[in-house]
């Protein structure tokens, strides 16, 4: 079933996404975010956790780093965007 998700996904990368200007406000894009969490959650949990992500993709939302969590949440990975800003110096 996730070979299966994950099949949907990679044909929207490959179809559909070329025909839109790029636009993401999170790194990785959303469909990356719910391949990695396909992979590393499984078919239901993972595609609940890219729904989620997809949701929270809109105009009035900063954006930024959000990776997948080791842990299964719908929320944003604070924690490592947090890192990854003190990492790059970001913080001020």
């Amino acid at each position: 079933m996730r070979s299966l998700f994950i099949i949907f996904v990679r044909g929207y990368q490959k179809f559909i996404s070329p025909l839109f200007p790029p636009n993401c406000r999170y790194s990785p894009t959303c469909s990356a975010y719910m391949i990695s969490a396909l992979k590393k959650h499984g078919a239901l949990k993972g595609t609940l956790m890219g729904v989620a992500r997809i949701l929270r993709c809109q105009p009035f939302v900063k954006g930024g780093y959000d990776p997948v969590p080791d842990h299964f949440s719908l929320r944003r990975n604070e924690e490592a965007a947090e890192k990854y800003r003190k990492q790059m110096h970001l913080d001020k």
